[in-house]
């Protein structure tokens, strides 16, 4: 015989088993959500500090086609084309370094320029400001999900008596 007290019990372990269910399922979803975002942030840092390599190989790039220019007769195209602009208002030659074939391809690369020259005692000196600027993974436009964009920046005197980088600049 079902007594009062059965009747009231039945069906209690039926809500339990459900309530655990939702909660093991919340857990598993936020866990899953968790790994996800993991995996997003590190591939993003492996994009960033690629980035910055293609970026740093631009900067040393231009740095070496003036400081090189400046060793041959003519002076390089890039070099010339440099002492058009100045540090406020560089410019872009045409002459950009390739990354074809190198595990920084699917980057953007522009490296821009500026020169200012000046005379110090006898020695005529020319001072370049070089930005070098990678940027956009296969094709990510700013504000997309996997756009990166790294941009570096030197300061590079080259003339009669002396050569060389005096002030190098990164920003993020």
């Amino acid at each position: 015989m079902i007594t009062m007290r059965d009747k009231a019990q039945r069906g209690f372990s039926l809500i339990t088993a459900i309530f655990l269910l939702v909660v093991v399922a919340g857990l598993g979803a936020m866990m899953t959500t968790f790994f996800t975002l993991q995996q997003q942030s590190s591939s993003l840092d492996v994009l960033g500090s690629r980035a910055y390599q293609a970026a740093r190989a631009g900067l040393e790039w231009g740095a070496f086609q003036i400081t090189q220019s400046q060793v041959v007769s003519p002076p390089g195209l890039f070099a010339t084309a440099c002492q058009g602009g100045t540090s406020s208002v560089p410019v872009t030659p045409s002459t950009q370094p390739a990354l074809a074939g190198t595990p920084l391809s699917p980057f953007s690369l522009v490296v821009s320029c500026g020169a200012t020259s000046h005379v110090e005692g006898t020695d005529s000196l020319w001072v370049y400001s070089l930005t070098a600027t990678a940027s956009g993974v296969n094709g990510a436009t700013p504000g997309s999900t996997d756009y990166v964009e790294r941009v570096m920046q030197a300061t590079i005197t080259s003339g009669d008596a002396t050569s060389g980088i005096i002030y190098q600049r990164e920003n993020y």
